[in-house]
């Protein structure tokens, strides 16, 4: 109910208060992103990206675009400001690298994923900033995503199979190896859906990655619970300094 409450009142706010895109600011627009910034995006080329240092069991990871400007204000309006309507097209930004991330994957990745569908699993936000944002910005648009992929005749689908078992602290302002510490077996599997693995591809998928320690705790409790994941996708690449 309180997501529902949440997307009714932006849409009234879109009929009336005046529109500016969520990206660059220009006043005017029909909707929530202007021609040029949807420009941009639609010129996205996804790309394997890398942290450094790497953390222990990081899989292949793959971006759209660098997290700054346009992209970063357009991922803050639909995670901060519940700018939902952001999550179509944040979602086909994630399915280029969904993409792009299933044609690079390993020979030997592809045989142990064998036959089935491509399982998108999303990094899962911490329950109080789900409950302080009023929604799951990721698993949100790793639906989106999933139906960019459908609509390209891929059989995608999302399968929100993990959870925090512990509180971590904020990441924001820790250092990569202090990050590692936070959230190390921070996550599991939800009891019971191991089978719903089960053949096909299972890929990882976030908004954005930093230094990677959320991806890598992640891959390690998927592939503790059933099987390696294929490769990771995300948005955008923030590296630090």
């Amino acid at each position: 109910m309180r997501e529902l409450w949440r997307e009714l009142r932006q849409e009234l706010a879109g009929l009336v208060l005046p529109g500016g895109c969520a990206g660059c600011g220009v006043p005017g627009v029909r909707g929530e992103l202007c021609a040029r910034c949807g420009s941009t995006l639609a010129g996205a080329v996804p790309r394997r990206v890398r942290p450094s240092p790497v953390p222990s069991g990081l899989p292949r990871v793959y971006a759209s675009l660098p997290y700054a400007d346009e992209l970063r204000a357009l991922l803050l309006a639909h995670k901060e400001r519940g700018a939902l309507g952001l999550a179509g097209p944040l979602g086909v930004l994630l399915a280029a690298a969904v993409r792009e991330a299933s044609v690079r994957a390993p020979d030997s990745a592809r045989r142990r994923a064998g036959g089935g569908p491509l399982t998108l699993v999303p990094v899962p936000s911490a329950r109080r900033a789900v409950a302080r944002r009023g929604h799951d910005p990721v698993r949100r648009i790793a639906g989106a995503a999933a139906r960019e992929l459908r609509g390209r005749g891929v059989s995608a689908r999302v399968l929100a199979v993990l959870r925090q078992r512990r509180t971590v602290a904020d990441q924001a302002g820790l250092t990569a190896r202090q990050r590692v510490v936070n959230v190390g077996g921070a996550l599991e599997l939800v009891p019971g859906v191991g089978r719903l693995l089960a053949g096909g591809e299972t890929m990882l998928v976030d908004d954005v990655m930093t230094t990677g320690a959320s991806l890598a705790e992640a891959a390690r409790a998927v592939a503790e619970g059933t099987r390696p994941v294929v490769a990771a996708a995300v948005i955008a690449f923030r590296p630090r300094p």
